[in-house]
């Protein structure tokens, strides 16, 4: 069908992509039988949960899926083929059906577009062939200890995504998409299968790249930006790009923003419907999720829109309606700014000044650095490297050259470990060889955008346009050498005669970005004595400056020490020379540099004699100029520069604070001395461990679970806690001796049947090895039977149980009911980021006898685990966990019962009934309105309720206890004395005035919910709307509604004897305030603007309370008797109530409304609503007043979406409208 027609499509609206696929599989509750179908029914392996599989064995479900979100108005459909690559498929031994599964899939997606886009031509239905990331990671390492291994390589990855790539095109799929991205470096060779295909078969598929935000920082799990994932893969012409899964619409916005912001793609989005409960499901509704979209519609952010996990076809079918109402998204144009990223993005903006690449990790700069590689020092090495990135390298140049070194395989270690290495790996890289191969081996490793060092012409016009070709395949940079067949460019002319020769080829033939190509124009050693190299700095700058001129968009670069190589040895001078050529350089149009930061001084800082030389030898400004130089340089010879120090001041902290900063920042170089220090001061090695070393890994994952540091670190830093336990083993060991157990316990952990997640467990694993358990993983994928067959085998104390994904829930409730029937005593362990102790309790725990226990970090397994195993502690420690578990299901069942709905008809059935001939109704002594044009302030002192004050302060406590609390007293009585004098001051300086209005009229209940209100002749003014309560009640309790208090209408009766009333009010005391703020703001006195603020709103709740009285005893006159003192009136012991819009008898805003039109508020006080109905001046009150004797103060509670379209129908407004104001109070 119209692969081209997309395009056209997204010009003129916004398509809808489709929901989730396996929430809607699960519905169908297909057996293992139907996974098998008859082509596999003698398979060796249990295939239930292949979901792919049933593109063969049941097609029929998966067309009538898709036909379900089509009918639902879904524009894009996703292939049901998100494993559908070798890599996922071992899993179940299915390699071998990847090609076939993939083509089916396509296929029946295709049967289904086809049939909708024939019903309906002009809105032509198109299939997204779904590639989702694997099971394995390029950019992590599977093995927490050894963070340079990968479980798969790029050319594996790459093959098994052309396999995939080509069945889906083959069975006829409209565009690809690759989705819910975790690691960039998975779907950078996504993209180079995808355009290794089209160029076999010289043809252009639309692709779709869609990311997926994992965790609080807002990165991928591998770490990376939403900047910096864009930045990587926009080295193809994407059809767009996006984000789906992992975060509900509400907390992908900012994310899903700043890609509408800087991309020039398509913008697509396909959230979850909210993040998963406790129980590991999705509770957004449709509507719910709707209003999130609606904002990124009404933003303009989206072209593409759906949804993902937890989305059915009730979500895509209210999408697909908010999208018709609202613009596409208009892409913005390239910017033609060259765009790198590592975890973080760096973009060269004309204002950039310099871009510094650090040069310390090259084998052939730095014998250091090499020595160590030879050696096998990457710890060593990644120091190196890490200095660089702390010196303010915003690149680094790595580069392993050397002939005793396999270069390939060090560019690929080193880079591997960089990867684990946030602090480093924050920076892009820039991949340095001579030799082409090992520049490919180092681009296969990097997720960011990095830049190649580099190509040239030197073997001809070819081999340039084929090396060229592959660089812009992986999205890379490039620098290119001003060197030709001939050689070196050692002349301007050479220089700008090379450079414009590769730009033409480069833009016009391979269509490299020109943003993306950066010439070195060969910086050469200056003062050498030879005549021919006099010109060597000058033609650099004048070639530079041509370059900048003649050549668009095109940077340069090159590598500044090389200049100053004449003088090596005398650090003084080569750090001048290498500052006033970069000085120059800069000038004339240089955009980065391979810099050492260590070997520069500041321009300005170089002595005016000096620079005055090195600057004649650098422009030519005279004959004898290198003379003059060396006979300095020889002067200076001895001169050494006093290196600064790294800053380095947390060593002189205490051991503690050391080795938690070791802990987060991931370093190892003292973590042996440390260790060695706490030694010291602990009679035994284990309570090191238990003690500091836990500690520190507290914080970790303390500042993990608010966000401040994201998976990598974590990683990163269990690794520093191994080192420090592999250091205190042979202690550890020695302090055995003599004991009768050579561990503290036997741990078995595992990751369920169908989850592949296994970081966290490894984390887990780390941690309680370092705590002197043994520990058996049993890996990823393992079934109860595996699980509990090792327990027995191995003889474990403890079974662990990891998963990620929602249905791993389920899986950990079957290993629990297994365990049962098996008849096992060994305490299970439930953990992961998808379970909750909730979960455990309420789903788990009750189908084992044995214990069950939840634990949330790894942090915490250690003392759960060491209760569990001890003889002494374990009763009381389950006794404990019993009991607790117990009160979360008691409180979960209430918390259910409180929730359960009843019909509004049923609701209206068990409304308050009252005995209306029983109820005395007080005529008011004066109906209608009575303004109250200043109300004396000294007359509301006395009604002043003092505790909300102090708890404004932040000083919670009730007046007057606070004032004699032991640790808050004597601030409170400061505090309260100085209220005191200010409030003396407003009152007799009349800061404020206080201005009031209050009505009174006849009413009488109607349509059981509402209140019609009344002028004396019985002709009905307005009506105010109640809500009413809609859970299930218990016996003898009432689903009531503030139209509960007030008598019923009854037609039969004369208007005079079935009158009830009703009376509202709205008051404010702030009216005058802002003129004596901003005197204090003025003044820099926020202590008395804020305590004047304070004052003035306790005062218009006093002048409430003073104007209720006045209503109760005059105005109505229906407790004219009343004697109450203020702290009764605090107590609401009064006859009647006071309720409020907005507050929890009628949570709805709106009715502010109308009381603003029944008493004319704006007119007769001045208060005026804002457009979100809050009241102005802010310290002011306005609600209702009810007389009846049977009245009380309650909560509506939630409610069900029936009754909101009630309501919504009563008060004659949008179901949109009203959804959005009773947004609090939804039930659904």
């Amino acid at each position: 069908m119209n692969k081209a027609n997309i395009y056209t499509e997204l010009e003129k609206r916004i398509l809808v992509i489709d929901g989730a696929m396996g929430s809607l599989i699960q519905q169908y509750k297909l057996s293992e039988e139907d996974f098998r179908g008859e082509q596999f029914k003698n398979f060796h392996k249990d295939v239930k949960g292949n979901n792919d599989l049933l593109c063969l064995t049941r097609p029929d479900v998966i067309e009538e899926i898709h036909s379900q979100y089509l009918d639902a108005g879904a524009d894009i459909i996703e292939t049901n083929s998100f494993s559908g690559t070798s890599i996922a498929m071992a899993d179940y031994d299915m390699q071998h059906i990847v090609y076939d599964l993939n083509v089916a899939a396509a296929k029946v997606a295709k049967k289904a577009a086809d049939k909708y886009t024939a019903i309906n031509p002009s809105k032509p239905r198109f299939v997204a062939g779904a590639m989702g990331p694997t099971n394995r990671t390029l950019s992590i390492s599977p093995d927490v200890n050894n963070p340079g291994y990968r479980a798969v390589s790029w050319d594996e990855m790459v093959e098994a995504y052309i396999e995939q790539v080509k069945g889906l095109i083959d069975g006829g799929v409209d565009l690809l998409l690759i989705e819910t991205i975790f690691d960039t470096l998975n779907a950078k060779a996504a993209l180079m299968a995808v355009q290794e295909v089209c160029k076999s078969r010289n043809i252009k598929m639309p692709v779709m790249i869609s990311g997926t935000i994992t965790d609080a920082s807002g990165r991928t799990l591998s770490g990376q930006t939403t900047e910096a994932f864009l930045n990587s893969v926009s080295h193809v012409d994407l059809l767009s790009i996006g984000l789906n899964c992992a975060l509900g619409a509400k907390d992908m916005r900012p994310y899903l923003e700043e890609l509408a912001t800087k991309s020039n793609f398509y913008i697509s989005a396909y959230p979850n419907a909210g993040l998963p409960n406790q129980f590991g499901e999705y509770d957004e509704d449709a509507h719910q999720m709707g209003h999130q979209i609606e904002d990124f519609l009404k933003a303009g952010f989206l072209n593409i829109v759906g949804g993902c996990c937890g989305t059915t076809p009730a979500h895509i079918k209210r999408i697909a309606e908010l999208a018709k109402e609202y613009k596409p998204h208009k892409k913005k144009g390239a910017d033609n700014l060259m765009h790198l990223s590592g975890l973080e993005p760096v973009t060269l903006r004309p204002e950039s000044n310099f871009m510094n690449v650090g040069e310390r990790t090259n084998v052939t700069g730095s014998k250091k650095f090499a020595k160590l590689i030879i050696d096998g020092k990457y710890e060593e090495a990644l120091a190196v490297a890490r200095d660089q990135v702390e010196g303010g390298a915003q690149v680094i140049d790595i580069n392993m050259d050397e002939g005793m070194l396999d270069a390939v395989q060090a560019m690929t270690t080193f880079l591997n470990l960089i990867a684990s290495e946030p602090d480093i790996a924050k920076v892009p890289i820039m991949i340095d060889s001579s030799k082409f191969y090992v520049i490919e081996a180092g681009l296969k490793c990097i997720q960011g955008k990095g830049i190649v060092n580099s190509i040239s012409l030197k073997e001809g016009e070819k081999t340039f346009i084929e090396q060229a070709n592959i660089v812009k395949s992986y999205g890379a940079a490039v620098i290119v050498m001003a060197f030709d067949e001939v050689g070196q460019a050692d002349t301007f002319q050479r220089r700008i005669d090379i450079c414009k020769r590769a730009y033409d080829i480069l833009v016009n033939q391979v269509h490299f970005p020109a943003q993306d190509i950066i010439f070195d124009p060969n910086i050469f050693p200056v003062a050498t004595g030879m005549e021919e190299h006099r010109l060597n700095a000058l033609d650099f700058f004048n070639a530079t400056k041509w370059i900048k001129e003649n050549l668009p968009n095109a940077k340069v670069s090159g590598g500044v020490s090389n200049v100053s190589f004449s003088f090596r040895g005398n650090d003084h001078v080569r750090e001048a020379i290498n500052s006033a050529f970069l000085f120059h350089a800069v000038k004339n149009g240089m955009d980065m540099g391979i810099v050492n930061p260590a070997q520069l001084v500041v321009y300005d800082d170089i002595e005016k004699e000096l620079l005055e030389l090195i600057e004649d030898v650098l422009l030519n400004r005279r004959d004898d100029a290198t003379e003059r130089l060396i006979e300095k340089a020889e002067s200076l010879k001895n001169k050494g520069k006093v290196k600064e120090e790294k800053n380095e001041e947390w060593r002189n902290s205490t051991v503690q604070e050391r080795l938690t900063y070791s802990l987060v920042k991931g370093i190892t170089d003292y973590i042996d001395l440390d260790v060695e220090e706490c030694r010291k001061h602990y009679e035994k090695t284990l309570h090191i461990i238990e003690g500091p070393l836990m500690d520190g890994m507290n914080v970790v994952g303390d500042l993990f679970g608010a966000g401040k540091m994201f998976l990598p670190q974590v990683v990163k830093s269990a690794r520093v806690m191994k080192k420090a336990v592999a250091y205190l083993q042979p202690y550890l060991e020695a302090e055995k001796s003599g004991s009768i157990s050579n561990s503290a316990g036997k741990v078995l952990l595992a990751t369920v049947k169908g989850d592949v997640h296994d970081i966290g467990k490894n984390i887990v694993g780390v941690v309680m090895a370092c705590n002197n358990y043994e520990i058996v993983d049993l890996g990823v994928m393992i079934p109860k039977e595996k699980i509990i067959d090792e327990a027995i085998k191995q003889n474990v104390d403890i079974i662990g149980l990891s998963g990620l994904i929602t249905p791993s829930l389920d899986e950990m409730v079957d290993v629990a009911k297994e365990m049962e029937r098996r008849n096992l005593n060994i305490p299970l362990l439930i953990g992961g980021a998808t379970t909750s102790k909730v979960h455990t309790a309420v789903k788990v725990a009750p189908h084992y006898k044995q214990p069950v226990v939840h634990v949330n970090d790894a942090s915490k397994s250690i003392p759960v685990v060491s209760n569990l195993i001890s003889s002494e502690l374990k009763p009381n420690f389950i006794t404990e966990i019993n009991i607790e578990y117990e009160k979360i299901r008691e409180h979960n069942k209430n918390a259910q019962a409180q929730n359960k709905f009843i019909s509004l008809s049923e609701a209206r059935l068990n409304k308050l009934k009252l005995n209306w001939d029983e109820i005395d109704i007080a005529k008011p002594n004066k109906i209608g309105i009575t303004v109250f044009d200043e109300v004396n302030l000294s007359n509301l002192i006395d009604y002043l309720d003092w505790t909300p004050f102090f708890i404004s302060w932040e000083m919670k406590g009730s007046y007057p206890k606070i004032l004699d609390d032991k640790e808050r007293g004597d601030e409170a009585k400061k505090l309260f004395n100085d209220a005191q004098n200010m409030l003396q001051k407003i009152v007799k300086e009349k800061w404020l005035t206080a201005k009031a209005v209050v009505g009174i009229f006849n009413a009488n209940q109607i349509n059981e919910d509402d209140i019609a209100v009344y002028n004396e002749k019985g002709d009905e003014i307005l009506k105010f709307h109640s809500i009413r309560m809609n859970t299930k009640k218990p016996q003898g309790q009432h689903n009531v509604a503030l139209a509960d208090f007030i008598k019923p209408f009854n037609s039969s009766i004369s208007f005079e004897k079935q009158s009830d009333y009703i009376g509202a009010f709205a008051c404010s005391t702030g009216f005058g305030i802002d003129e004596h703020v901003a005197k204090f703001e003025k003044n820099h006195d926020d202590y008395s603007a804020i305590m004047l603020k304070a004052l003035a709103d306790r005062l218009a709740e006093a002048l409430a309370e003073y104007l209720h009285q006045h209503v109760r005893k005059e105005l109505w006159g229906y407790a004219k008797n009343e004697t109450l003192n203020n702290d009764e009136l605090i107590k609401e012991t009064y006859q009647g109530i006071r309720p409020a819009p907005g507050y929890p008898a009628q949570p709805d805003h709106l009715e502010k409304l109308s009381i603003w039109k029944l008493l004319d508020v704006e007119k007769n006080t001045g208060i005026k609503l804002t457009d979100s109905l809050a009241m102005f001046p802010t310290a002011a009150v306005s609600g209702l007043y009810i007389a009846n004797p049977n009245s009380y103060y309650f909560g509506v509670g939630k409610i069900t979406k029936e009754q909101v379209e009630d309501y919504a129908k009563r008060k004659n407004e949008s179901f949109e409208k009203i959804e959005r104001w009773l947004g609090t109070i939804l039930g659904y």
